[in-house]
């Protein structure tokens, strides 16, 4: 390894620390992923010509350009479609499309809450994404317990469930999303072969946690009112269900036109978008306003999206230097090939350190094998093991995924509670996921 890819390697490693670290630095990790991201690329450019020998030295520079502008298109796919979906599920949650949920969750057994808690999270996690399913959740769950020990509980089962169910669905989580626009893993795939491993990783600790609950509620607790809207009620189903719909017919699109994935959110942003211009017409303008699309827009977290663009192309600098093809074959050569350790481990790695980051770093680290039924073919073992660990590690610990960090944030839930309480309950059921997995190989497909 030459000195310039150890001053590489070695900005992308504090950067990568900077951003575990936010909560001590206070600083933002889409600062630090844009500072990791410009500096990867400006330190390849002090000797280019030691990456590209092949290439004529007055090429060089032109070749980079237009290997950032392909990188830079792969990631605007991701992000086009991220920022899509997130705008779809606040234009639903913001006119009460979700009130639903309230209602169908009401109830005044403890044990029967979390199971209807789990299996919500569970399934809209698949549908919208699990980083908004789990602050709807949250917020209904305020709602309907008070005492906050048991709070706790049920916020961390929230976490859980957001992750395995995000995994199973192709645009549930954004490392599942990375894989399937990058098209390691189909729809068909993921849906048949990774429903089973995640249901069982929710499950699990499900039924573990819910020894911790017994009894019922007191009847004075603050059960949900339906929130306020200008809205009917069959205006706010037909808004639900063009939104969620939409997102579930975002797979079909792609596979009917064979267009980019984005491309089918931005078609169910638009339809959404002309339904709500048009129920906002005969509604008083100062009630209105706040809602519409276009103010909608400014909610937006644009700070997740900056953060996915400077990790996904920090990522593409280690590519480059061939790091990561480096680091592919000595992972597969330390152990001989096992697959399921290999993802086992990566796994484990993002409950510590970011996921997304991780799953960009092994899509360029191991190449997509054209040969039907292998590992590392589309759908193979390989892949499809990967978005299940990957999304279903992150809750191992708090900090591991979006969904944990943002209940802790708004449930209070402190990094040594969560490890001590629900961390063993979590690897409990991610190992029985993958030995169900496992099975299914062996018996069925």
């Amino acid at each position: 390894m030459s000195t310039l890819t150890v001053f590489i390697v070695a900005v992308f490693c504090i950067g990568y620390l900077c951003i575990a670290l936010e909560s001590v630095t206070k600083v933002n990790k889409a600062a630090i992923a844009l500072l990791m991201c410009v500096g990867c690329w400006t330190l390849l450019m002090v000797a280019p010509g030691a990456y590209y020998p092949e290439l004529p030295a007055d090429s060089v520079v032109h070749h980079i350009s237009e290997v950032i502008e392909h990188h830079l298109g792969d990631a605007a796919g991701t992000l086009f479609f991220l920022m899509g979906a997130m705008t779809i599920v606040e234009i639903v949650d913001s006119n009460g499309g979700f009130n639903f949920v309230r209602d169908t969750l009401k109830t005044s057994s403890k044990r029967k809450l979390l199971w209807r808690m789990a299996f919500m999270t569970f399934f809209l996690s698949a549908i919208l994404d699990n980083l908004t399913t789990s602050i709807v959740m949250v917020m209904v769950l305020r709602k309907l317990v008070q005492n906050r020990e048991e709070r706790l509980i049920y916020a961390a089962l929230i976490i859980i469930s957001a992750n395995s169910g995000g995994a199973f669905s192709p645009i549930g989580d954004v490392t599942t999303i990375m894989l399937w626009i990058k098209g390691v893993v189909t729809t068909q795939g993921v849906l048949t072969e990774i429903f089973v491993p995640s249901l069982v990783s929710m499950v699990i600790p499900a039924v573990i946690l819910s020894f911790s609950l017994k009894g019922r509620f007191d009847k004075s607790q603050n059960l949900p009112k339906s929130e306020v809207s200008q809205f009917s009620k069959t205006q706010r189903n037909i808004i639900f269900w063009l939104g969620v719909g939409g997102l579930m017919f975002v797979p079909v699109f792609k596979t009917l036109t064979h267009l980019p994935p984005f491309m089918g959110i931005l078609l169910v942003l638009g339809v959404l978008w002309t339904v709500t211009e048009v129920f906002h017409y005969n509604t008083a303008e100062d009630d209105t306003m706040a809602k519409r699309v276009s103010d909608l827009l400014s909610r937006i977290d644009l700070s997740t999206i900056m953060f996915f663009l400077g990790i996904l192309m920090a990522v593409a600098v280690l590519q480059e230097v061939q790091v990561l093809a480096a680091m592919g074959t000595g992972l597969t050569e330390a152990f001989s090939g096992n697959y399921y350790l290999i993802n086992g481990i990566i796994g484990v790695l993002s409950s510590i350190v970011d996921n997304v980051p991780l799953v960009a770093g092994c899509m360029h680290m191991y190449p997509v094998s054209e040969v039907a039924g292998d590992a590392m073919a589309v759908d193979g073992i390989f892949w499809q093991l990967l978005a299940y660990c990957a999304g279903v590690g992150g809750s191992m610990l708090i900090i591991g995924s979006a969904a944990g960090v943002v209940v802790m944030g708004l449930e209070k839930i402190t990094f040594g509670w969560y490890l001590k309480r629900i961390t063993w309950i979590v690897f409990v059921g991610y190992l029985a996921g993958i030995g169900c997995y496992w099975l299914e190989k062996a018996l069925l497909f």
